[in-house]
């Protein structure tokens, strides 16, 4: 299933740039991925056994860079007990230059639901919900860190860009066990 979500952002493509650099040099993208996929998951837990998996493996390429854009693609996947009753997300992060003072910030991806028919059937019901609403509540995080600055601000924005992955090799953000 596809999920998407973008913003603009107040500041300059370079700013936004170099801000983006300095949350995925940190450990500052694991832990809004990781507040994310805790948030977008809390409603699950009526149906589901509360403490059964939580995200422990985010996987980031190195940002990858042209003109006027740039971005990184990411893994997002549950391990531990039951970290397959939950979906795999792989996503592009983009940083694209729209203007003097303003760039957008987009997310698109793709999720597998588990469980064959029944994951289907259930991503159709209720579970695609979660899943927007994961997506946008990281875009939104990143958005007010990468904008959150004097002069920053984000917004809404009106067009999806296209995906595109990047080239460079996947690094393992997990935390040591």
């Amino acid at each position: 299933m596809f999920v998407g979500e973008e913003v603009q952002l107040g500041v300059s493509f370079a700013v936004a740039r170099e801000r983006l650099m300095q949350l995925t040099g940190s450990r500052l993208l694991l832990s809004t991925s990781e507040d994310a996929y805790d948030l977008g998951t809390a409603c699950l837990s009526p149906v589901g056994v509360p403490g059964l998996s939580k995200l422990v493996r985010i996987q980031a390429r190195d940002l990858a860079s042209t003109k006027g854009s740039v971005g990184l693609a990411i893994r997002w996947e549950a391990t531990g007990p039951g970290g397959g009753l939950f979906p795999v997300l792989d996503a592009d992060i983009r940083l694209i230059r729209a203007g003097q003072r303003a760039t957008v910030l987009a997310m698109s991806g793709v999720y597998r639901p588990p469980l064959g028919a029944l994951g289907q059937a259930l991503d159709r019901a209720i579970l695609h919900r979660v899943a927007d609403a994961t997506i946008r509540g990281f875009v939104a995080q990143v958005a007010a860190r990468i904008a959150d600055q004097p002069g920053g601000y984000a917004q809404p924005a009106s067009s999806t860009p296209k995906n595109s992955a990047a080239s460079a090799p996947l690094r393992d953000h997990s935390p040591p066990l």
